[in-house]
């Protein structure tokens, strides 16, 4: 047994001692690798800015009164939504979320029925408001529904627009062609 764990000894000590070919092929792979880094870019030129805006009103200070006052002026003489009229349950949701479904009459007087996309049925008439931007209903026909919308202009007043919400085919919805 003396005489197995000396030879296992030995033969392990001579094992490690000779380092050469791991020497060698380290210093061939360092010669035959090349380095894969990018060179460094190119910084664009810095071109200089002069403000010249000083004159101008800054755009953190609040205007002058008087500058406040003008553009109110001028917003009252432009058509614009009655911002005192009481929203309707309608106008919560956008037109092409909006079906008309039906028709309703009753002496004279023509209602749409229109569902709204949380699946609720509303029963519309002429001066009824629907849409995101304040759409009054102006006619109710037996296939469709006349909605002017005021949309903003982007200078503080507002423009109509005429919308048509028109009837759906229920056969024709069930295969997406509505």
């Amino acid at each position: 047994m003396r005489y197995l764990v000396l030879l296992s000894v030995f033969l392990l000590s001579a094992c490690f001692d000779d380092l050469t070919d791991i020497k060698e092929y380290t210093e061939h792979v360092k010669a035959t690798t090349t380095s894969k880094i990018k060179p460094m870019p190119t910084l664009a030129e810095f071109n200089h800015f002069d403000y010249s805006a000083f004159a101008l009103r800054s755009p953190f200070v609040a205007p002058k009164p008087e500058a406040i006052q003008e553009k109110m002026q001028q917003m009252t003489d432009c058509l614009h939504p009655d911002p005192m009229r009481r929203k309707q349950p309608l106008e919560k949701f956008a037109l092409e979320s909006l079906n008309m479904r039906g028709t309703l009459g009753d002496e004279g007087i023509i209602w749409a029925l229109v569902e709204a996309s949380d699946a609720t049925l509303h029963r519309v008439s002429v001066g009824s408001y629907l849409g995101l931007y304040n759409g009054r209903i102006t006619n109710v026909g037996q296939e469709e529904v006349i909605i002017v919308e005021l949309i903003p202009d982007g200078a503080g007043c507002w423009v109509e627009r005429e919308t048509t919400l028109s009837m759906i085919d229920q056969d024709l919805e069930g295969q997406g062609n509505s």
